[in-house]
């Protein structure tokens, strides 16, 4: 999965506006016109598409969470001092942003049809480096997004199948 993908299934799934998207960016620090947003919107084979880059997608979750949450008490949050993996620091952005919980995590897995257990999660949330640490996949981080959209735009429900 692209930063691009992650930003478009996010803005999707929790029904963010251009605008509201474009002030989130702000929010986080990162100074973006729409027509910079409406290229990281953009398909790959589209001739406006634009990379989203690893502090661009970061600065916009960064902004969600001072929306949701407001500012941090204190000294700013400490970056990684070791690279950890986007979708790791994505996946822990949002799970901070829409105030999961553990339970909260598992029942949006379980709403896309991905069964996983409490301490595959939990290994998801570790420092690197520590012994039980997990990388976050595509496949994970997808269908995560996918049972927040099912949750926040279907009511929860799971969506119909081609079949159906």
């Amino acid at each position: 999965m692209t930063n691009n993908d992650i930003l478009r299934r996010i803005r999707y799934a929790l029904d963010i506006k251009d605008k509201d998207a474009i002030s989130l960016f702000g929010l986080g620090n990162v100074t973006i016109n729409e027509a910079q947003f409406l290229a990281l919107l953009a398909k790959e084979e589209d001739a406006n598409y634009h990379s989203c880059s690893n502090e661009q997608i970061l600065g916009f979750l960064d902004g969600l969470i001072l929306k949701n949450r407001g500012p941090r008490d204190g000294d700013p949050a400490p970056r990684p001092e070791q690279a950890e993996p986007i979708n790791n620091q994505v996946f822990k952005k949002l799970r901070v942003a829409l105030e999961l919980k553990a339970e909260d995590i598992l029942d949006l897995l379980a709403l896309a049809g991905f069964e996983v257990r409490k301490p595959e999660l939990t290994s998801l949330f570790r420092k690197p480096g520590h012994k039980h640490y997990q990388a976050c996949g595509d496949q994970f981080l997808r269908n995560f997004l996918q049972g927040l959209a099912l949750q926040r735009r279907h009511g929860g429900e799971q969506a119909p199948t081609a079949t159906e």
